[in-house]
């Protein structure tokens, strides 16, 4: 599917938007689009744009290259830069897309095999007034800052939860069975948020190499249209993004550390009631096989309170080493 942003046609008073539609089957892209969306796109899609624009399309492999200079280079007076978005409708379980950019002095193109939040938000934004001043780099700008500020705000739910996940763990009251599921459920809990805080970081790093590189790549033309400065603005919220993400990561591995220990600790107290246990039911079956013996010459076996006193001395064996271990307070 291909999605046009172009100006908007009403004049704003407040300022400048783009209206959005999807181009039909078989109509020319529009001269002055300014923004193509492809999603999902088929090749005789990539081939219209490609026409339009005389670039190449990356295709979904080429996309899901690790190596910056297969992901980041310039071609034909375009920019390609292929960043990881976070992609999600909540904050619970975010993944990661590939997404390009290819920035040309027409339009900018953007290539991408999912629906990630921030572009829709960053539509909505800019068919406001105001919203997208008519250039490309506006727009790439603008998609830019709303990644960041939806990574921000996964992030930012998650160090809420994370700070929940903490009181529930070590204020945890519950007794048996119930806090022992109670903890397999902490430690689920903290795999889930380790592995969103590991994808923002992830993404925050590409979206990261990217703003160097178009900072780097940017000719002194564009430089002059007052970017680099917004760039520069998003890659410190990007950095302090990342510097976030590694206080949680130490924070999930410290709750970690802690409720393994916890689980440690309710073991050993397990494994030592059966040891007391062990200890205390040791005395009274000494005495028991002592007196299960088959010697013919046992004088006990001629008392008339034997029994009775065999019963004695195993209670009475059982009894002292459990009163000392309470008096030591090992129980």
């Amino acid at each position: 599917m291909i999605v046009i942003h172009r100006p908007a046609q009403t004049a704003f008073p407040t300022g400048e938007s783009l209206e959005r539609y999807v181009l039909p089957e078989g109509e020319a892209i529009p001269e002055d689009a300014l923004w193509v969306d492809l999603i999902d796109p088929s090749r005789e899609e990539d081939r219209l744009v490609e026409r339009h624009l005389n670039i190449e399309i990356p295709t979904r492999e080429e996309m899901a290259d690790i190596e910056p200079s297969e992901i980041l280079y310039h071609e034909n007076n375009a920019r390609y830069m292929t960043a990881r978005v976070l992609c999600s409708s909540d904050t619970d379980n975010p993944k990661l897309i590939d997404v390009s950019f290819i920035l040309t002095e027409r339009a900018l193109v953007t290539v991408r095999y999912g629906e990630p939040r921030s572009f829709s938000m960053f539509t909505a934004r800019a068919g406001k007034p105001g919203g997208c001043r008519h250039q490309p780099e506006a727009v790439l700008d603008g998609l830019i800052e709303t990644i960041i500020d939806r990574a921000a705000e996964i992030l930012g739910t998650v160090g809420q939860r994370i700070d929940r996940l903490s009181q529930s763990i070590f204020e945890n009251e519950k007794k048996g069975t119930r806090r022992t599921a109670s903890f397999r459920a902490a430690l689920k809990s903290i795999g889930r948020k380790a592995d969103v805080i590991s994808n923002v970081r992830e993404s925050m790093v590409s979206v990261e190499r990217l703003l160097l590189f178009l900072s780097a790549s940017m000719p002194r033309p564009q430089k002059t249209r007052g970017y680099q400065a917004e760039w520069r603005t998003a890659l410190r919220d990007v950095q302090s993004i990342e510097e976030h993400a590694t206080f949680l990561s130490s924070k999930v591995q410290f709750l970690l550390d802690a409720t393994l220990g916890l689980v440690s600790i309710e073991q050993n107290d397990v494994i030592k009631i059966f040891s007391v246990m062990s200890v205390i039911f040791l005395p009274p079956t000494l005495v028991s096989s002592l007196y299960g013996m088959n010697f013919k010459l046992m004088p006990e076996l001629d008392w008339e309170f034997g029994y009775l006193w065999a019963i004695g001395l195993m209670l009475l064996a059982a009894i002292v080493p459990y009163l000392i271990f309470r008096w030591k307070r090992w129980l």
